[in-house]
């Protein structure tokens, strides 16, 4: 029996959702939450400390409480361009973890560490695999940003085992989590009324639904033979085409010459989406796809969600758009005029579009 968890991050959805299903499960004597901002969903029965991960007060709560296991899903997700967000940003994800990973190996009452980690941190380019497994090397096409801090906050995990072999580490390489409740730089994409795309492109992608998640979570914190450890794939099955995923939304696309769309801020922002990063561009031309094997053998986790549930799910919460996905000539020209406002500002100074890469 897990006696007592402590999971970070329970602000936010899957957090939340994590910790209020951690607290009714009879394998859990007691659930404690960390977070700097209050929950906006019910925790259950979980207890709920406002603290930032790096506070020595965690380390207090840990010694006192008898943590056995460490559930750390606060490593942020979002894409930060401003200097003084990301350096903050930067933070809360590296030296904040690399706290309380110090807290957790000071502690003789940890046993067990979980990272909630992003699949990310393979990339996406034209030489990868048809479909990428845990053994696999990460990080060789990550140029900066989260999903570097990703890369090293996994480093640290992996200290741990080094520096405590009696704890066992269990990394989740969770793809991207798709659900009306989840805001995210993906699910902002999902959301535009029309979906500026790279042209000639057409990536596989494969989605996870917060549930699944939550049971591979579960799985890997309540895990009583210590079977779930290293790194862990995990993800819906089956794959679509983002062509496929557009029309099941009911979205039409936008076809952008490649390398415009890497300097589509302006055209992001008229959209009003989310400026996108060179790693998450890349996931938009080559996608990524994940066995799950591991997910399956050492969590004993099946999904119930595949990627087109998933997809159909989250086309049920988007306002009804034409039917098709063909814009009507009012939108078509507000689109197009958007797009082409944003790409002139896209232009160097004093250049004309033959000056675009």
């Amino acid at each position: 029996m897990t006696s007592t968890v402590l999971v970070t991050g329970v602000s936010r959805y899957v957090g939340a959702l994590f910790a209020r299903e951690l607290s009714h499960d009879p394998r859990v004597g007691r659930v404690i939450g960390i977070d700097l901002l209050e929950p906006r969903y019910p925790l259950g029965s979980a207890e709920f400390v406002r603290a930032y991960i790096g506070n020595p007060l965690v380390g207090k709560i840990i010694a006192q409480a008898g943590v056995d296991t460490v559930v750390h899903l606060s490593v942020s997700d979002q894409d930060v361009r401003d200097g003084s967000a990301r350096v903050s940003q930067k933070e809360r994800n590296v030296i904040g973890t690399m706290q309380l990973l110090a807290f957790c190996t000071a502690r003789p009452s940890v046993r067990r560490v979980v990272l909630k980690s992003s699949a990310s941190v393979y990339g996406s380019s034209p030489q990868d695999s048809a479909v990428f497994t845990e053994d696999m090397p990460a990080g060789a096409q990550i140029r900066a940003g989260h999903v570097r801090d990703v890369l090293e906050v996994e480093g640290y995990v992996r200290g741990v085992s080094r520096r405590r072999p009696d704890i066992v580490t269990c990394t989740l390489r969770m793809a991207h989590i798709v659900a009306a409740a989840i805001e995210s730089n993906l699910t902002d994409f999902l959301r535009a009324s029309v979906l500026p795309v790279p042209l000639g492109y057409d990536p596989r992608w494969q989605l996870l639904h917060p549930e699944d998640a939550i049971a591979a979570l579960v799985a890997a914190a309540t895990d009583a033979n210590a079977q779930a450890n290293g790194v862990v794939n995990v993800a819906g099955d089956g794959v679509l085409s983002l062509s496929t995923i557009a029309r099941r939304l009911g979205r039409p696309v936008l076809p952008l010459p490649a390398a415009t769309g890497r300097r589509l801020g302006s055209v992001a922002r008229r959209l009003h989406l989310r400026s996108m990063s060179e790693d998450q561009m890349d996931y938009l031309m080559w996608g990524r796809c994940l066995d799950t094997t591991r997910m399956r053998t050492l969590l004993g986790v099946a999904p119930k969600w595949s990627t087109g549930a998933v997809v159909d799910e989250f086309a049920r919460s988007l306002p009804e758009s034409t039917p098709g996905g063909v814009p009507g000539l009012r939108d078509a020209a507000r689109w197009v005029g958007s797009v082409g406002a944003g790409l002139r500002s896209c232009e160097p100074t004093g250049g004309s579009t033959g000056g675009l890469p």
